[in-house]
């Protein structure tokens, strides 16, 4: 009984052709306008990546020239002080130790607020890294030891700036 209501329903044609709605004028058309719109945000892409690189080649300038900003103005109330001490008429050689030591310590808050260390390496083992041997001495002491400091290291952010030039027992 299916089957005759099946055969009873009309068959459909099947059309494999496709309705013309566009012309290939009008294609053409829009492919050209898509084509340009590209084109346009192409450029835009483009310009907006060399503007980002223009400012980040004028960030990188400007913190090279800005980086010491900070440290140079703390450095300024050293030297305000090292001035003062020579502009002292009294000559007590006691008031200008006491301006001077003062001085220092200014110097070495400094140093200690930009984590600027001192390499102070006496009867430490001789490290090349931080040390620069200037001599070796006959010594009791034992051997590759660092027996005088004749000039100071330093160091920022644990970073040699300066190794200590020392002398090294034998």
């Amino acid at each position: 009984m299916q089957q005759d209501q099946e055969n009873q329903q009309p068959e459909q044609e099947i059309s494999t052709e496709m309705p013309e709605t566009t012309s290939p004028e009008t294609k053409i058309a829009e492919l050209e306008a898509a084509l340009e719109e590209a084109k346009a945000s192409v450029l835009y892409v483009k310009a907006e990546g060399e503007n980002i690189r223009r400012r980040a080649v004028d960030d990188i300038d400007k913190a090279r020239k800005f980086a010491l900003e900070k440290f140079s103005g703390e450095l300024l109330a050293v030297k305000d002080s090292l001035d003062a001490a020579i502009s002292i008429e009294a000559t007590e050689v006691q008031s200008y130790k006491d301006g001077v030591e003062l001085t220092a310590k200014q110097l070495s808050s400094v140093f200690e607020k930009f984590n600027i260390a001192e390499i102070n390496p006496v009867g430490e083992k001789f490290d090349p890294n931080k040390h620069q041997a200037i001599s070796m001495l006959e010594n009791s002491g034992e051997p590759n030891t660092v027996t005088s400091v004749l000039q100071k290291g330093y160091t920022l952010n644990d970073r040699v700036l300066r190794p200590a030039l020392v002398m090294v027992a034998k």
